[in-house]
């Protein structure tokens, strides 16, 4: 069984390692790889206890608090990953006034492969849906070129979309931002335009599948009303770096929520 074990944490510090170069070198936009160096230390870590059996010289409490960390830290991975699955394939129905679609890395040549996925399906829902009109969100990055929104707008523009029927909010630098600040310039389109705000506060969240459960949450907790979920795909070798990166994003926001509760 130790020789089981030993072998077994050597693979799975190969296999993290691995795939931290691999995401490394394709390019994510931010610094998350890092966590699958650290797993792969980890791993190798405890290869290392298993071979000098060090385990047997903790103490029984010691070993006891270790066990019941590892099996609530497992347990909430389990809970959180099966709900950002369960909502993975969100379609939302036709005929939205407005849709939302959050924002994410530009580079210089354009959006990134996570965006291009939220613009491509935006595009295919604006198409079926010609009365819909479109909110691109996002700021400017310390490592971005320009602004999310302009980039999202151009992208669509140049593949057909009337640009009177998309809306900039570019200042936001995250999905909470996203969304306060398109909730604002909805209710000023809607005076603007003198519309009847019982027909256009049906509202459209579209993004990445892996991010669409903590998305949803945001609108929920910002009190949205008749807010939908559009889920679009992303890229696969990316994928279990970004549903274990929502993980700890998803811990982030919910400790956040239980702070304001008890404020």
């Amino acid at each position: 069984m130790h020789t089981f074990l030993f072998l077994l944490c050597i693979i799975l510090a190969l296999v993290c390692g691995t795939y931290g170069i691999a995401v490394r070198a394709i390019g994510s936009g931010t610094a998350f790889f890092a966590v699958w160096f650290v797993l792969a230390v980890f791993f190798i870590c405890v290869a290392i206890g298993i071979h000098f059996n060090l385990w047997k010289m903790f103490p029984d409490i010691l070993k006891k608090g270790i066990v019941i960390i590892f099996a609530g830290c497992l347990a909430s991975f389990l809970i959180i990953e099966g709900l950002i699955i369960s909502q993975m394939h969100v379609a939302g129905p036709d005929n939205l006034y407005y849709l939302i679609v959050l924002g994410a890395q530009v580079y210089k040549n354009g959006p990134s492969p996570v965006l291009k996925f939220r613009l491509d399906k935006a595009y295919e829902y604006l198409s079926a849906n010609p009365e819909t009109r479109c909110i691109v969100t996002g700021g400017q990055g310390s490592n971005e070129p320009f602004t999310e929104a302009s980039c999202m707008a151009d992208y669509l523009v140049k593949r057909g979309i009337d640009s009177g029927r998309i809306i900039l909010e570019d200042k936001s630098t995250t999905t909470a931002q996203n969304l306060t600040n398109s909730m604002k310039l909805i209710s000023a389109d809607t005076i603007n335009h003198a519309l009847d705000s019982n027909t256009t506060n049906t509202v459209g969240i579209l993004t990445n599948d892996f991010h669409m459960f903590r998305a949803m949450q945001i609108a929920r907790a910002q009190k949205i009303p008749n807010a939908y979920g559009i889920s679009c795909g992303s890229t696969k070798v990316y994928l279990p770096n970004n549903m274990f990166r929502e993980y700890f994003a998803e811990i982030k926001f919910l400790l956040k929520q239980l702070t304001k509760h008890f404020q």
